[in-house]
C-alpha cells in the first residue's frame, strides 16, 4: 500500500455517472463531498465523454489528484454516434451489455491494483443499474444517486402502474394533441392535481415495448437492491413526496441542494475546485457583460444539454426576447438547433437586440444565476436547472421537454409558486409577454418573494443540524461503516 493512501482502510468509492451533462454535474458534486469527507474518489468516465472533455478543457483537465482519479468505460456506441437525446434509446440498449463487461473489467482491475484503496463501495447513477451485477458478484456494496427530483422519481416509481391502468401504450398517436393528456390523475396522493402531462414523458408513445419506458421502469426496479438511495433535494421542498418514495426505498437520503451543501462543507484550500467536467467549454465573457447590467434586469435564457428545438421555435423564443425589450443573456449551444446560426444572424434581429442581447455556446451557470443582475431565468425546467435557480432565488419561466422536465414545471408552477410555464407549441407573443411578467410583473414579484424563502430554506437544510446536512452525515456514516463490516477485497 503506497504511503498516500492514509492506511489501507481508507474508503474506496467508484462513481458511475450516466454519460450525460445533467447526470454528470450532481454526481461530480457528491464526489467532491465524499472526498471531503476523507473517501477516496475513482470517477468513471465513457471513453467517449472522456475524450470529448479532454478536447474541451484541455489534456491536463482530467488529471485528476493523487486519491481523486479517473477511469473509462465503453457505452457500446460506435464513434460517429453523436450521443444526442435521439441517441438515448441505442444508449439505453448498448450500455447494459457493452457498458457490464466494460466495469466489470474496470473494477476488476483496481481490486487487483496495488497503487488504490480496496474498493469498498460502488454508488452509481440510479439509471446505469448495470453495476449492480459487478457489485453483487464481487459482495461490493452499492448505493444509488438518481439525479430527478423527488416528484420525478415518484412519476418513475408511477410508470408501471400507468400501465397498469391502460395509459400505457397510447391508444393511438393522436392523443399526443387532442387533449388527452390533459386527464388529471386521482390515485398518486403525494401529487395531488397532477395530470397526464405532467408525468415524465416516456409514456407518450403507442409502442408498447419503448425502449425508454421499459429501461426507467428496470431501474427503479432494480435500484431496491441497493444498500441506499441519494437524491439531490430537500425535505422542506418535497416533503410529501419523499414520505411517498420512502414506501419503496426506506433508506433515503435527501441531501440536497447538493451545490449548497458543497459550499458548506468546503474551505478555500482544497484541491477539488481544479476538477471541472463540463462537455462544453464554458465562456465567461458573460460575467463581466453582467457587471455592467443593473440588478435585477438580466433574463438569463438556457434550455440545458439535451434538449433540442426546431429552427421556428429558436425563432418565436429570439422574436419574444428582443421584444420583451429586457436585457438577455442566451446560451444556445452548438447542438440545440439545425441552422441556429442563420436565426440569431438574420440582420432584423441582430439589430433589434444589438446592445441588449448576448449569446454564447455555454457559460459557468451557476454564478451567472447567482449575479445580482439576473432577474429571471428562462429555462427547460431540468432538475440541476431548477434546483440551481431555486438556491439562488431566481423565478423562471418554464419551457419542458421531456423526461421529468413537465413534472418539475407542474411543481414550480403550482406548488412552491417560483415558476410560470410557456406552451409547448411556443409562440412569440407568448414569450414576450411571460418574460414582462417574470421581469417585472406583479406575479413575477411574488414568485421572486417565493423563490427567496425557498432559498432561505435550502440553506437552512445544508446548514449544521438541517435535513440534509444531517442526511447527508447519515450517509457518510453508512458508507463507513460498510467499509469497516466488510473484508479487504482480495488483492
Amino acid at each position: 500500500m503506497n504511503d498516500e493512501m492514509d492506511g489501507p482502510r481508507r474508503p474506496h468509492v467508484v462513481c458511475v455517472p450516466l454519460p450525460a451533462q445533467g447526470h454528470i454535474n450532481p454526481m461530480l458534486k457528491l464526489a467532491k463531498l465524499l472526498h471531503l469527507s476523507g473517501f477516496y474518489i475513482t470517477f468513471v468516465h465513457t471513453k467517449f465523454n472522456f475524450d470529448r472533455l479532454v478536447k474541451s478543457n484541455g489534456p491536463n483537465s482530467l488529471k485528476g489528484l493523487q486519491d481523486f482519479r479517473f477511469e473509462t468505460i465503453s457505452d457500446g456506441l460506435p464513434p460517429q454516434n453523436q450521443r444526442g437525446i435521439l441517441d438515448l434509446p441505442d444508449l439505453c440498449r448498448a450500455i447494459p451489455v457493452e457498458g457490464l463487461c466494460s466495469f466489470r473489467q474496470l473494477i476488476a482491475k483496481l481490486v487487483s491494483s496495488t497503487h488504490v484503496p480496496p474498493v469498498t463501495c460502488i454508488l452509481s447513477d440510479g439509471v446505469m443499474g448495470f453495476t449492480l451485477k459487478v457489485a453483487q458478484e464481487l459482495n461490493i456494496p452499492e448505493f444509488m444517486l438518481f439525479t430527478p427530483s423527488a416528484c420525478g422519481m415518484l412519476g418513475y416509481l408511477n410508470l408501471q402502474e400507468l400501465e397498469k391502468r391502460g395509459y400505457f401504450p397510447l391508444r393511438d398517436d393522436k392523443n399526443l394533441y387532442d387533449g388527452y393528456l390533459e386527464t388529471e390523475i386521482d390515485w398518486i396522493p403525494a401529487m395531488r392535481g397532477i395530470r397526464l402531462k405532467d408525468l415524465p414523458t416516456f409514456f407518450r408513445t403507442s409502442n408498447s415495448s419503448d425502449t425508454m419506458f421499459h429501461y426507467n421502469i428496470d431501474s427503479v426496479n432494480n435500484a431496491t437492491k441497493a444498500k441506499g438511495i441519494i437524491l439531490n433535494t430537500f425535505e422542506d421542498l418535497e416533503a410529501e413526496v419523499l414520505e411517498a418514495i420512502r414506501i419503496k426505498y426506506p433508506k433515503l437520503y435527501p441531501i440536497g441542494p447538493l451545490q449548497m451543501l458543497l459550499k458548506q462543507l468546503s474551505n478555500s484550500e482544497n484541491q477539488l475546485g481544479s476538477i471541472d467536467l463540463n462537455l462544453w467549454k464554458e465562456d465567461d465573457r458573460c460575467i463581466t457583460w453582467m457587471d455592467q447590467r443593473d440588478k435585477g434586469s438580466v433574463v438569463y435564457v438556457n434550455f440545458g444539454s439535451l434538449v433540442i428545438m426546431t429552427a421556428k421555435q429558436l425563432t418565436e423564443f429570439a422574436w419574444g426576447l428582443t421584444n420583451s425589450k429586457y436585457h438577455f443573456l442566451w446560451v444556445i449551444r452548438p447542438n440545440l438547433v439545425d441552422c441556429g446560426a442563420d436565426v440569431i444572424s438574420n440582420d432584423e434581429f441582430v439589430r433589434e437586440s444589438e446592445g441588449r442581447g448576448l449569446i454564447l455556446g455555454w457559460c459557468p451557470q451557476e454564478k451567472v444565476l447567482g449575479h445580482p443582475s439576473v432577474g429571471g431565468f428562462l429555462t427547460h425546467c431540468g432538475w440541476n436547472s431548477t434546483l440551481e435557480s431555486v438556491c439562488e432565488g431566481v423565478p423562471m419561466a418554464c419551457w419542458p421537454f421531456f423526461a421529468e422536465q413537465q413534472t418539475n414545471c407542474f411543481y414550480a408552477s403550482k406548488k412552491w409558486k417560483v415558476g410560470m410555464e410557456i406552451e409547448s407549441d411556443v409562440n412569440r407573443e407568448q414569450v414576450e409577454r411571460l418574460v414582462r411578467e417574470l421581469m417585472g410583473g406583479e406575479k413575477g414579484k411574488e414568485m421572486r418573494n417565493m423563490a427567496v424563502e425557498w432559498k432561505k430554506k435550502a440553506q437552512a437544510a445544508t446548514s449544521l443540524g438541517g435535513s440534509s446536512y444531517n442526511n447527508y452525515c447519515n450517509l457518510v456514516l453508512q458508507l463507513k461503516q460498510v467499509n469497516n463490516a466488510s473484508e479487504p477485497y482480495v488483492k
